[in-house]
């Protein structure tokens, strides 16, 4: 909130209400879009960060239509441009199979967790809302439940998911399964080693003492990583991608990509990855093609 009347008010906040017309808010917002930077990091604003400044100042405006101050609100009239789709930073096979090699000599947790990111697919809020009630030895399926957030002010906070559709169960395979079972072990011996300081709440992935591992945790240790192994950081959250990726060049339809990932509806996993989606397509039609040849 600090940050949007930061930008808001200088740019706007001089003017009456009556006086600021769509023009002038539709300025700001372009020059935001293009402009805009973040101030900790200096990185240009996502689309998302300008769609919640053309909502503050809406919520200005329609604040002085419902007190009878104002008989519009102009920004129903305002857009905010759209971005160019950039095509996903991912690992390549190769590289997170030297990845996976390399973090067999990292702590189980690291290595359970960057595995799992890859298999699951899993958001990392889902990640660390996983508990062990969650997990079906028997029958070798996860089933996501919650996720675990993080704010200032409440700190670490269990919420529900994303959407409905977000709840799922995934079967895994033994592999995945072996690295559990190994992980309960390593972790109920370390409750037992720390005694009365160990906090119990049935999370996976969990601090030292117990407590749920903080959201930035995973991303800090996965960075440091690939910084002292010499690997291409590709962001964490492209292990997610990258499970999109293997389904998409699988041939897996886009209905089955989608309850897989949790998306709400199926147009997010198209809209995500249309780029994928259309190199498959290719690759069907060169198969086709290849397999209609008759040797001519």
């Amino acid at each position: 909130m600090r940050q949007t009347t930061q930008r808001v008010y200088p740019a706007l906040g001089h003017m009456k209400l009556d006086k600021i017309t769509a023009r002038h808010i539709q300025s700001f917002i372009s020059d935001l879009y293009r402009n805009g930077k973040n101030q900790r990091n200096g990185k240009p604003l996502s689309r998302k960060t300008v769609v919640h400044h053309l909502n503050f100042i809406s919520d200005i405006f329609s604040y002085a239509v419902h007190m009878d101050m104002l008989s519009d609100n102009p920004c129903r009239r305002v857009r905010v441009p759209k971005g160019e789709s950039q095509e996903k930073e991912i690992y390549t096979i190769q590289e997170i199979e030297q990845i996976f090699k390399t973090l067999e000599t990292e702590p189980l947790k690291y290595r359970l967790y960057i595995m799992l990111a890859v298999y699951s697919g899993f958001r990392r809020s889902e990640m660390l809302g996983l508990e062990w009630k969650d997990i079906d030895f028997t029958n070798n399926i996860i089933t996501v439940k919650r996720t675990s957030q993080y704010t200032k002010a409440k700190g670490i906070y269990t919420d529900t998911t994303k959407t409905k559709r977000s709840k799922r169960t995934i079967k895994f395979p033994q592999l995945i399964m072996d690295l559990l079972k190994d992980f309960r072990i390593e972790q109920l011996g370390e409750a037992e080693r720390i005694g009365s300081k160990w906090i119990d709440n049935d999370r996976l992935f969990v601090k030292w003492n117990g407590e749920p591992m903080n959201p930035q945790t995973p991303y800090g240790w996965f960075r440091e990583f690939c910084k002292h192994n010499r690997f291409r950081f590709c962001d964490i959250h492209s292990l997610r991608h990258l499970h999109a990726s293997l389904l998409i060049n699988a041939g897996i339809d886009v209905v089955a990509v989608s309850g897989d990932m949790g998306h709400s509806v199926v147009g997010t996993t198209l809209n995500l990855y249309s780029h994928m989606f259309q190199e498959a397509r290719i690759r069907n039609c060169d198969a086709i093609t290849e397999a209609l040849n008759f040797g001519t």
